[in-house]
């Protein structure tokens, strides 16, 4: 019987460590939409000197004036054009790159906002260094001031979410450019999840990202 039961026990306490240990890991996750663009067409590729995406956070008991913004450099990217319309196209953020605008002559609350930002408490770039969005429908518009509405992925901390942007979308020769609407999404979404003591004011869950690209036609 003592025979027969150790296997058994070893077994349970095996499957209790299994469930333990897979506890721990952060949730990697997709609620994205199937891409539904083309790549048929003239390929561009983008200029990462001159894309960008800019973000503002937000705390709840504060002003505007204690508010943060700043920039995200692009590590690659490229869109499709074809007869001179936006097929599809697909962005990637370096997001060690994430950097603070409003503190830029402030070196010592630069640094300390900027790797604070890259922490475990937020962005946590050393496990997830690149962010990105993929297009998966391109609809044109006359809605306001934009020509263009954007449907597609965006995917923070290996969580990917369908998220919309109406764009102004311009193809003038070898050049597109595409600069997409303020869009507030929400970093808890994506597992962003810090709150600051109450006595620094609450952090607001929505941040606003704007992503604003050049891409330069690929010569064969």
């Amino acid at each position: 019987m003592k025979r027969l039961l150790f296997p058994i026990v070893l077994s349970v306490m095996m499957g209790g460590l299994l469930i333990v240990s897979c506890g721990k890991e952060k949730p990697v996750y997709s609620e994205a939409n199937e891409v539904a663009t083309t790549k048929d067409g003239a390929k561009y590729v983008l200029d990462t000197l001159n894309s960008r995406i800019e973000w503002k956070g937000y705390k709840v008991f504060k002003s505007e004036n204690t508010s943060h913004f700043g920039n995200i450099k692009f590590e690659s990217g490229d869109v499709t054009i074809k007869d001179g319309t936006l097929e599809s196209g697909k962005f990637v953020a370096d997001m060690t790159s994430l950097s603070s605008e409003d503190l830029k002559d402030k070196a010592d609350q630069l640094e300390k906002l900027n790797s604070h930002l890259k922490s475990a408490d937020f962005f946590e770039v050393d496990k997830f260094p690149t962010a990105s969005y993929e297009i998966t429908k391109v609809s044109p518009t006359a809605d306001g001031d934009y020509n263009t509405v954007l449907e597609g992925n965006l995917s923070i901390k290996g969580i990917s979410k369908p998220v919309q942007f109406k764009a102004n979308v311009s193809v003038k020769g070898s050049e597109v450019s595409i600069a997409t609407e303020p869009k507030d999404i929400m970093r808890e979404d994506f597992e962003v999840k810090f709150q600051s003591p109450t006595e620094n004011g609450v952090i607001k869950n929505d941040v606003t990202l704007q992503i604003k690209v050049k891409a330069l036609e690929r010569k064969l």
